[in-house]
């Protein structure tokens, strides 16, 4: 896994092989984070990252000078991995050894751009329910995004929030906003 832009730009970072991960390939993490480029500016953001595994996206944050950055994850050595790698980058990554869920459940955390990368192997239920969980608790702000990364069989577009999809070979980013088209009331 490698760093693909900002001030660690090239730097490849070596997971331990025992971590249940899969990281995003750099091929979509470069693609999606050009899209996140045109949104925001990465130094006035806040970032929550959700079943985060080997840290990999929270790093892309980090290195374009993201300071307010979440990660979640249920597993003990994931959380270590980034706690370490953190240090070592000497970054601002906060870590959550937690459920997903249980967490979204209780966080006051609000933020800008919270991107899940759960197993692809989860039931739609299991990815829509990261959506209303957000959605319900308003845990994104108002401008922000909400990016669900899964398999191509896996179809989110029913949710009321989504937005649209981006495909890259057999990995797709669901988006989600605050305001849909059929949020949008027009006065004339």
């Amino acid at each position: 896994m490698r760093i693909i832009s900002g001030k660690f730009k090239g730097r490849r970072l070596s997971a331990p092989k025992n971590l249940p991960v899969r990281p995003t390939t750099d091929m979509a993490k470069e693609s999606l984070f050009n899209i996140i480029n045109n949104l925001y500016y990465f130094d006035g953001i806040t970032v929550l990252d959700l079943f985060a595994g080997t840290g990999n996206i929270s790093y892309e944050f980090a290195s374009r000078g993201t300071q307010d950055i979440y990660a979640v994850d249920a597993h003990f050595a994931c959380v270590k991995y980034i706690n370490q790698t953190n240090k070592d980058l000497n970054t601002n990554i906060n870590t959550f050894k937690s459920d997903v869920y249980k967490f979204l459940e209780k966080t006051p955390l609000k933020a800008d751009v919270i991107f899940a990368d759960p197993p692809y192997d989860f039931e739609e239920g299991q990815f829509l329910k990261i959506a209303d969980i957000i959605f319900d608790r308003q845990i994104l702000n108002e401008d922000g995004v909400l990016i669900i990364e899964h398999s191509k069989h896996t179809d989110l577009s029913q949710h009321k929030k989504h937005s649209y999809d981006k495909r890259y070979g057999g990995n797709v980013f669901s988006f989600f906003e605050n305001a849909t088209e059929e949020d949008n009331i027009y006065i004339d």
